[in-house]
């Protein structure tokens, strides 16, 4: 191992960390540090922003301009801390018994870290490395596509793409997609006692969010045994809910958020049909007796899911960088590699740290993980390196 790389790495990561990119805030103060630092190696970057110009990706070409690289993506956005009971600042990375401690150290900074630290190695290979940072994959995979798309128009082909969630640096082959809905309901507004001269949009959504409880068991029950998913089946869960203003008043507005988990083969608009129809018949039939009322339902995202087909050659890549001679993995976690997929480019997961390490108070990435990143980093700078 190339001992210069780790210090810097871990450098990098501090830095990264001590952004706040929780998926409801802007991500354009570390988009800015990445661009000076990646300036500072005499590399440019494009920005692809969002309609408002408040979040940005970023990608970036080290090497030459010529086909045959090598994209390393990963997200810039993280989850919330809100309630979680830290024993650290999570803004900060703090190590504890070759743990390192932070929110996004796991999930996806840590990678994000050692693809850039590793740019000046990646300077003097014959095919390039394509970096892409993304925003709102936490929130469905919403930023990338506008990235994927230019990326696919504006740069010499590129070989295939490496998406570096937490795979404890092993090849992962397959993921879920994600689509994620909310639902809203408009009532009549009047005395509780009075239910006849209103209507509680509460009472709909909990009617509503019955049926979805019932489809989450339905999918349960049809679990595919065969499935090397865990759970080998879609999964459905409804993330948030809110409606009402008091106890004795017939909710004016009630409104939930879900989302669907599809394993590959399985359709979510066609497990979400009929639930669909209700909802139109439901519209219509609550505008009957008062015209403001109503259920709309509308999808936020749907990305889609990821699979072994057409990516035996980047997964090869990828193994003889690791080292790894197990079965290729899949993983129940929504991610961009669908997305990369999609537009093309071969795509397998590989990234430092575990899923079970995320999302959770005192996330952390094992210090040893981060080492493997390290040597990763530099056997691909390596292999780049020779002649295509």
């Amino acid at each position: 191992m190339n001992e210069s790389l780790l210090p810097a790495a871990r450098e990098i990561l501090a830095a990264l960390i001590a952004f706040d990119t929780t998926s409801r805030n802007s991500n354009l103060e570390l988009i800015a540090w990445v661009e000076d630092y990646l300036f500072g190696h005499g590399v440019p970057s494009t920005r692809v922003v969002n309609a408002d110009a408040s979040k940005a990706n970023l990608y970036a070409t080290v090497g030459p301009e010529v086909e045959g690289g090598i994209i390393l993506s990963g997200h810039s956005d993280v989850v919330p801390v809100d309630g979680q009971d830290w024993d650290s600042d999570p803004w900060m990375v703090t190590e504890r018994d070759g743990l390192m401690h932070g929110r996004g150290t796991c999930d996806m900074k840590g990678f994000i870290a050692l693809a850039l630290a590793a740019v000046p190695l990646f300077k003097d290979g014959k095919r390039p490395v394509h970096l892409a940072f993304s925003y709102d994959e936490e929130i469905g995979c919403l930023g990338a596509p506008a990235m994927i798309a230019e990326m696919a128009v504006k740069l010499p082909s590129p070989a295939l793409a490496i998406i570096g969630e937490p795979t404890m640096m092993k090849p992962v082959t397959g993921h879920k997609g994600i689509a994620v809905h909310e639902v809203e309901v408009l009532g009549h507004e009047a005395h509780s006692s009075l239910t006849h001269l209103g209507v509680s949009a509460n009472m709909v959504a909990v009617e509503l969010m019955h049926d979805l409880a019932e489809l989450a068991r339905e999918l349960w029950e049809g679990a595919n045994p065969a499935s090397p998913f865990v759970p080998p089946h879609a999964t459905l869960t409804i993330g948030r809910m809110e409606g009402g203003t008091a106890a004795n008043i017939l909710a004016r507005r009630a409104h939930f958020v879900f989302d669907l988990r599809c394993p590959p083969g399985v359709d979510p608009e066609a497990v979400l049909a009929p639930f669909k129809a209700k909802i139109s018949a439901l519209d219509t039939q609550l505008k009957k007796a008062f015209p403001e009322t109503g259920v709309t339902i509308t999808r936020q995202s749907n990305a889609p899911p990821m699979t072994p087909e057409g990516g035996a050659e980047a997964e090869a890549f990828v193994r003889k960088l690791t080292g790894d001679n197990a079965p290729a993995g899949v993983v129940s976690y929504a991610a961009e590699a669908g997305q990369f997929q999609q537009a093309g480019f071969p795509t397998v997961i590989c990234g430092p740290g575990s899923i079970e390490q995320a999302h959770q108070p005192n996330e952390y990435l094992a210090v040893e993980q981060f080492e493997r990143g390290v040597a990763f980093m530099q056997r691909l700078a390596e292999e780049l390196k020779r002649t295509p």
